[in-house]
């Protein structure tokens, strides 16, 4: 008897755009996880830290992320250090920390350099597609379901503003 394992197709290189083109580590396990997946969303990218005093937006960024998933939005955050050393030393810790604290269920990767000449490849991508670094933790950045980057928002706007889920909204349609 010959059974079939049914596996879904990941995204290739040739629909993948190239912003979203990377893998990096689940920050539960380290599993490497291609950003290929999320092809086809809208998708937040936000670096994040647990020693920061704008770390209660990951409750805003929780309620977003239940608010529109099934719409075809997604959240992806990159824990890093690099602003203060803001963040836990490992990333089990730092796991602990957003699920416990803040019940986070968004994908999270695995603690990054997000800023300079030794960012992530992702970070590289998105500071050089708009000019915009992070200058502190929770920059957030919004891409379009054929991998552009739309906007650039500081670490002062809340996940909740009006100007950030307009932009969502807009961007995923009518539902």
């Amino acid at each position: 008897m010959l059974t079939m394992l049914l596996v879904p197709p990941v995204a290739s290189a040739q629909t993948c755009p190239a912003l979203l083109n990377h893998t990096f580590p689940r920050l539960q396990d380290d599993k490497p996880q291609s950003l290929c997946q999320y092809s086809g969303q809208v998708v937040l990218v936000v670096n994040t830290a647990s020693y920061c005093g704008f770390t209660p937006q990951y409750e805003g960024l929780e309620k977003l992320y239940a608010q529109y998933a099934k719409r075809g939005f997604t959240i992806l955050g990159f824990p890093s250090g690099d602003f203060g050393n803001q963040e836990k030393d490992s990333n089990k810790e730092i796991a602990d920390f957003c699920y416990n604290t803040y019940g986070v269920k968004f994908p999270m990767f695995a603690k990054s350099v997000v800023k300079g000449g030794n960012a992530n490849a992702l970070f590289s991508a998105l500071t050089k597609d708009t000019g915009q670094a992070p200058r502190w933790n929770f920059h957030k950045y919004l891409i379009s379901r054929d991998g552009k980057v739309v906007a650039s928002f500081p670490s002062q706007v809340d996940p909740l503003d009006r100007k950030l889920t307009g932009q969502i909204e807009a961007l995923l349609g009518t539902p």
